[in-house]
């Protein structure tokens, strides 16, 4: 039991610090990522792909990669990198977690956590794509969370695909206005955004009500009597042909 507690403790201290270290001592802000970025010349989208992924996995916010990455590149550009961007985050925080405390979690599970797990596994891809709609919800943290519930690479990596894409183009494309001062570039990106944040909350509204209407393993719950009887047929003829 102590050993799966430090392994995921250790991850934590790891991360927070990494974090801490970043804010003190990197240019995280659109500003300083141009001037990081833009003297590597025709190779800069490719590096400010990695550089973002970077960031991003000790909790740089998205919205800011993703508005510098419109203000340096243009919304067509800026929209791809952060797309890659991000799914190239949310497979790598996938993978550490699961090098580090996925087998920590499922030593400290009991079966109502497990079967969580297994609910994830099977499900992982619109879980992911569910998160990443829905506004205010941090991508990077999430993505190590999914990591040590078990969801698997090629899930991750295309919820992200599909589920960052609305946002990413919103932020980008208002980076984009920023520095252009192009009016209906920043309409279109706010809407976008809007449009994005209510389909993300009523997805997650769905989700937890389909939740709550079925059992811890995603199916419904079994036809049981408050007295502890089941009121299923095959099983009322088949303790009738055993009395017989």
């Amino acid at each position: 039991m102590r050993r799966p507690v430090l392994r995921l403790a250790g991850l934590l201290t790891l991360l927070c610090v990494a974090g801490l270290l970043t804010a003190a001592f990197l240019p995280v802000s659109p500003d300083g990522l141009e001037g990081l970025v833009q003297r590597f010349g025709l190779l800069a989208a490719p590096v400010f792909v990695v550089v973002s992924a970077l960031l991003a996995l000790v909790f740089v916010p998205g919205p800011l990669l993703s508005a510098a990455s419109g203000a340096m590149f243009g919304t067509g550009l800026g929209f791809a990198c952060s797309v890659v961007s991000s799914t190239l985050t949310s497979v790598l925080a996938l993978l550490i977690a699961r090098r580090t405390g996925g087998s920590a979690v499922r030593e400290l599970s009991g079966e109502r956590a497990l079967a969580l797990i297994d609910l994830a596994r099977r499900h992982g891809t619109v879980a992911v794509v569910v998160q990443r709609l829905i506004p205010g919800v941090p991508d990077a943290p999430l993505s190590y969370a999914f990591g040590l519930l078990g969801v698997r690479a090629g899930q991750i990596a295309l919820g992200t695909l599909v589920g960052s894409a609305p946002r990413a183009f919103a932020y980008t494309a208002l980076g984009d206005a920023a520095v252009s001062g192009d009016r209906t570039l920043a309409v279109v990106a706010t809407v976008v955004g809007v449009a994005v944040s209510v389909l993300g909350l009523v997805l997650g509204w769905l989700l937890t009500r389909r939740r709550r209407s079925t059992g811890d393993d995603g199916r419904p719950p079994s036809d049981v009597a408050p007295g502890g009887r089941s009121h299923a047929p095959d099983a009322v003829s088949r303790n009738a042909g055993e009395d017989q």
